[in-house]
């Protein structure tokens, strides 16, 4: 519903979102941490992917909404336990944007290409970590291991490549002769998963695709 007032709508959000925690409430929603969430968190995630490439807005809607209440329902626990609130959050990622952005807000004008783009963003990266003074300074500097592995593959391999563009890991004879074994494999699928980075596409999502359509092409043949 475009033109509703965003800062109303999500005051609304964050006011129920404390009721029901709060007494009187719901006992599942009060009896919830972070940890019993994380699968949500994880599932929901997956769901609005699934609903952006269904192409229907009103689904896209919908599981954002889903994704949206799962960091509402972080940031008020959080908060309950005086850590910090959904303003910290929303605050924190701001922040973070307006600073790896110099060139929109710190000198608006400056045009700069895909690969001094990437630079950039990789020293300032570089750079808060140098000063970091977070609550939280041994916090994993790699890709989630939660990530699906192709993606968490591409994720580690465009670092590599922005720091040796021509970097390669196996060569691709040596994939398809012999026997295949379970290391053989892994470094195929992560050679792919550079190519896939080299060449701009996101293996992740092409896989899923490819899936998808065999799976229609399945279901086509049936109802035959």
């Amino acid at each position: 519903m475009p033109g509703r007032d965003p800062c109303q709508a999500l005051r609304e959000l964050l006011e129920t979102m404390r009721v029901l925690r709060g007494p009187g409430g719901c006992p599942w929603d009060a009896e919830q941490t972070p940890e019993t969430l994380v699968p949500y968190i994880r599932e929901e995630a997956c769901e609005v992917i699934e609903a952006i490439e269904s192409g229907v807005p009103a689904a896209v809607a919908d599981e954002l909404g889903d994704l949206l209440l799962q960091i509402v329902f972080q940031a008020q626990i959080f908060s309950e336990r005086g850590d910090f609130d959904f303003a910290d959050v929303a605050g924190v990622i701001n922040a973070k944007l307006v600073r790896r952005h110099p060139h929109v807000f710190a000198d608006p004008g400056t045009h700069l290409d895909r690969d001094q783009l990437a630079e950039q963003w990789d020293r300032i990266k570089r750079e808060e970590r140098a000063t970091q003074t977070s609550a939280l300074p041994h916090r994993p500097r790699r890709p989630s291991s939660h990530l699906p592995a192709l993606q968490q593959a591409q994720k580690i391999m465009a670092s590599n490549l922005r720091a040796e563009p021509g970097a390669t890991l196996i060569d691709r004879a040596v994939i398809l002769t012999g026997p295949l074994d379970e290391e053989k494999l892994g470094m195929a699928l992560l050679t792919l998963a550079t190519e896939a980075t080299r060449n701009g596409l996101d293996a992740e999502q092409c896989l899923r695709r490819t899936i998808s359509r065999l799976q229609d092409q399945h279901n086509d043949k049936g109802d035959d």
